[in-house]
């Protein structure tokens, strides 16, 4: 640290290796042409370091056996992270960076009814507490809770009349039932949605991104995978890099979405220099957010403006990684082969131009002049034009490789240069300010993360590397993250409860032992998701009924150590679903373009809704839906009057309440049969003879008021539709 003399900088091994005025101090392995081990052994006519004195013999040995094995150093990310009082060394010990193996089961724990590895853990926890696990569920309550688990919709009523009556569980049943609930296509819809949360899809994106790119594309192609069973690490991979895999195809554009979509903060290129590149940066660090908190559960943009206040993450890391991310454009790509991609962009933009000519013409003329020769033939143009093969096929929002420089450009202007197929490395920002840079830092991996610090990313811009490190170098970690989601969803309760944070700051784990073990057998098992649910779902812990024991609940309010099933109210996507499916109205076809949820035409399921990153609809505003402007780590659900005033006056509610009167008029024509029905299709069960009653009067009261036999049934159905059995799950 003191000051420098003849140009020699020690600290370093590429400083080292560069030497100073004399030439390279040390040459790796070879003992003799190193100047260094020259000079430390005071030949007489030559060096002698240190000037104070010969070094001890045992010192001298130690230095000339380091030249000897290579010059082994710290890298230059472990260096800057010591001279910044970042201790990588003791933030390798993170339980959450330690590697994964199967954990040995906890001793004296004698196996209960279905129990299987999970359960052991769990009840070795419960002991602890003086806490014992609750009776199973029954199996109509069982089969409610996996079918809204895996396909966010209610079993339907053709339920068995033997497995309604069934009080115990039946292992091979509801393992048969796990089969079939996972092959279907719904499981793909249901459990891509948790996935879009985190990736901040957005059906329609900010309003100067213009162009023909589908974002839904994106979205149908998470179905798709996870519907697939494809690998948690390649669906992870080919998120960031599929177009540059081997025997990449251009279907595999989709899956560019998630950095493709990602949002966008400038559209006037006529901005102050130093405003737009801020706002550049601005971008790096939201994308680099959702990276680290979506793959590895860390909160890398903390790192911009100094060194992670918790975490061992360094400013060099941040930039080290922002370099991937000022090395890539977001841009549309065809879903298409590329010799078709001239022709087709031709078409597209003279149809572009053809239609803006027509437009005026169409404007200012009745409709009964739309006859008129030019306009005649310019719609016929039109309609050659869109008989170019491959006219309407896909294009999807995605990335290419380009490197992004912000240059002036005149005295109030600002270009953005995009680069292609070149990259870059950042210098610092200090303060994370643009305007004042420091030292460039090579792109490669977070140093506490990498199993070589030392190796810097050199393919293009880097994605792809970076993807295959999350997942390699950082495998343990990503599994750990990936699997506490999972289990978070089904429980209502992460094992880390803060699931975007697993750094120093984040909650500790409640079941460190079982959270490693079963990321371990989900490592082992490649990375199946399907199999991660069917192993959760098959443990007597997820088939435990929901009854609230006083005793318990005074020890464990929040069942933290899951002595019950908590029960959890259906999301919002779930509970308009369910809606639609009772009510004989959800359109069951799977993928495309999306449409507005105000629409009342629109019977598809809530994920195909339409999604704005600026408003979204008021049915997804109203009930805890995520801002996509951002990753979303969880949902906090709410009560609200707005929610109450929705369900009393909402035409949504309306219309399915009368829908559902229709059918159950069709296939209930006698009233004493009608509450039966109803309750076997809202709630999977037989009306009791006290909700009998209540129903009667409820109807009848209505009745008594004037209203037609419809009216009142129809304002039954809907408070039963209102009601908390069908909100909740349990």
């Amino acid at each position: 640290q003191g000051k420098e003399r003849g140009g020699l900088v020690l600290d370093e091994r590429a400083a080292i290796l560069t030497g100073g005025d004399s030439g390279p101090a040390a040459v790796p392995g070879d003992v003799d042409k190193s100047l260094l081990v020259e000079a430390i052994r005071y030949s007489p006519d030559g060096l002698q370091m240190p000037p104070t004195g010969k070094l001890p013999q045992a010192e001298l040995d130690t230095l000339v056996e380091w030249v000897k094995r290579g010059l082994p150093h710290p890298s230059a990310a472990e260096t800057h992270a010591a001279r910044k009082g970042v201790d990588l060394a003791a933030g390798k010990r993170h339980w959450a960076f330690q590697p994964l193996a199967e954990q040995p089961l906890p001793a004296n724990i004698t196996p209960g009814p279905g129990y299987n590895r999970i359960d052991f853990f769990l009840e070795a926890k419960r002991r602890e507490h003086g806490l014992s696990a609750s009776p199973p569920a029954d199996a109509r309550v069982l089969e409610r809770r996996a079918t809204f688990d895996l396909w966010g919709l209610p079993p339907g009523e053709k339920l068995k009349a033997e497995s309604r009556k069934q009080e115990a569980r039946d292992s091979a049943a509801f393992s048969s039932q796990l089969s079939a609930l996972l092959a279907s296509p719904h499981y793909g819809e249901r459990w891509a949605r948790y996935w879009l949360d985190l990736a901040r899809y957005a059906d329609v994106t900010e309003s100067w991104r213009t162009g023909d790119g589908e974002p839904w594309r994106y979205r149908d192609w998470v179905v798709q995978a996870l519907n697939d069973d494809m690998p948690y690490h390649e669906f992870v991979v080919r998120q960031l890099a599929a177009d540059l895999l081997p025997g990449a195809q251009p279907t595999d554009n989709a899956a560019l979405g998630f950095l493709g979509l990602s949002p966008t903060y400038w559209k006037e290129l006529k901005l102050d220099h130093q405003v737009i590149k801020q706002v550049v940066a601005d971008e790096w660090e939201e994308r680099l957010d959702a990276l680290g908190s979506t793959f590895l559960g860390l909160t890398i943009g903390c790192a911009r403006c100094h060194d992670h206040k918790f975490d061992p993450v360094t400013t060099q890391d941040y930039y080290a990684l922002a370099g991937v991310l000022a090395s890539i454009r977001e841009t549309e790509r065809p879903m298409f082969p590329a010799e078709m991609v001239a022709a087709v962009n031709s078409a597209r933009a003279q149809v572009k131009a053809l239609e803006a000519s027509l437009k005026p013409l169409v404007d200012k003329k009745p409709p009964v002049d739309t006859d008129q020769p030019e306009i005649v033939k310019l719609r016929a143009k039109i309609a050659e034009l869109k008989q170019t093969p491959h006219y309407d096929l896909p294009i999807a929002f995605a990335v290419v490789d380009a490197a992004v420089h912000v240059l002036p450009n005149g005295k109030s202007a600002t270009k953005i240069d995009f680069r292609p197929n070149e990259s870059q490395d950042l210098a610092m920002q200090i303060r994370g300010n643009p305007a004042r840079t420091g030292a460039v830092v090579p792109r490669r991996f977070l140093a506490v993360l990498a199993k070589d610090s030392q190796q810097t990313f050199r393919q293009g811009s880097g994605r792809l590397e970076l993807a295959r490190a999350l997942v390699d170098d950082a495998g343990a970690l990503s599994a750990r993250v990936i699997v506490n989601r999972v289990w978070k969803h089904h429980f209502g309760r992460g094992i880390v409860e803060t699931p975007s944070n697993f750094g120093l700051q984040g909650a500790a784990p409640t079941h460190r032992e079982l959270l490693d073990d079963l990321a371990a057998r989900f490592v082992a098992h490649g990375w199946s998701l399907k199999w991660l649910h069917r192993e959760i779902m098959s443990s007597a812990a997820y088939q435990q009924a929901s009854f609230r024991d006083p005793a318990k609940f005074a020890i464990d309010p929040e069942n933290v150590w899951l002595w019950r099933f908590t029960p959890r109210r259906l999301d919002v996507e779930s509970w308009r679903d369910a809606m639609l499916s009772v009510s004989g109205e959800l359109d069951e076809s799977v993928g495309g373009p999306p449409s507005e949820l105000a629409d009342a035409n629109n019977r598809r399921r809530t994920i195909y809704g339409l999604v704005r990153r600026s408003e979204i609809s008021e049915l997804l505003r109203l009930y805890d839906f995520p801002d996509p402007v951002g990753h979303s780590a969880q949902r906090v659900p709410t009560t609200t009057p707005l929610q109450q005033l929705f369900v009393l006056n909402s035409p949504f509610f309306d219309q399915q309440s009368r829908k559902l009167l229709a059918r159950v008029m069709s296939d209930a024509p006698q009233e004493a049969e009608r509450y039966e029905v109803l309750y076997r299709r809202l709630y999977g069960r037989s009306v009791r003879d006290n909700e009998r009653q209540l129903g009667m009067q409820f109807v009848n009261g209505v009745r008594s008021m004037g209203a037609t036999e419809a009216e009142a049934w129809r304002q039954y159905i809907h408070v039963l539709l209102a009601s908390n059995e069908f909100l909740f799950i349990d």
